[in-house]
């Protein structure tokens, strides 16, 4: 009993951001997401055009298109797409860490100056699947389907245990060989202090010779 409380509070958990921001021509914006591997990302979007005559926002025409481009941890990218005004894009990560995903639109005629406003959902991991189509293409009742969600949860939790761990790890080896370059730093400071020492004593030795004061 407590098994299932505990899986069904973390059902109601969930891992979105939903945000707007307005946008001008040519202007580009980037969001940095942490995802872990093999995990399944959706953005759906929709793009509102500035009204000067009423000074608000409202439905964008439809040659109004938004360019997404999404890139991995090592700066490859893994979409790049033009799409209309309103609509999703996903994709599964292959690697662990921050993702960047950047949204502009790559010419300046479709809004003659004016601004517009995007809204952004962005949806990870089970939460970014849609489970009544799946019910609907694998015919499951309604208790299959719960389960079904409770192993993407629990699967979801293990890789960001996985992905927790993997940061730890980066984060270990950057403090060891920061602490290893502190060391050799050191190490090298006092070789070059006893060098300079040495040679000063070399040469005013050398002085006090010449001056046959020794």
């Amino acid at each position: 009993m407590f098994s299932f409380t505990i899986l069904s509070i973390l059902s109601y958990l969930s891992v979105s951001s939903a945000l707007y921001f307005h946008i001008s021509e040519t202007e580009r914006k980037c969001f940095i997401e942490e995802i872990p591997d093999e995990t399944l990302v959706v953005g759906n979007y929709k793009c509102e055009l500035f009204d000067p005559k009423t000074g608000g926002f409202m439905p964008s025409s439809p040659g109004i298109g938004m360019h997404v481009e999404i890139r991995d941890p090592q700066e490859k990218v893994i979409l790049s797409k033009v799409y209309s005004s309103e609509g999703k894009f996903s994709f599964t990560s292959s690697l662990p860490g921050e993702h960047v995903i950047c949204l502009y639109s790559n010419t300046t005629k479709w809004f003659s100056g004016s601004q517009l406003r995007v809204h952004l959902d962005i949806q990870v991991g089970e939460h970014a699947v849609d489970y009544g189509n799946v019910a609907q293409k694998e015919k499951l009742t309604e208790l299959q389907l719960r389960l079904r969600q409770l192993l993407d949860q629990v699967e979801q939790i293990s890789k960001e245990q996985n992905y927790q761990r993997y940061r730890e790890e980066r984060f270990r080896q950057t403090s060891e060989s920061t602490n290893q370059r502190v060391l050799w730093w050191s190490i090298s400071q006092t070789a070059i202090l006893l060098l300079m020492g040495f040679w000063q004593m070399r040469h005013l030795k050398s002085f006090f010779q010449a001056k046959k004061l020794v």
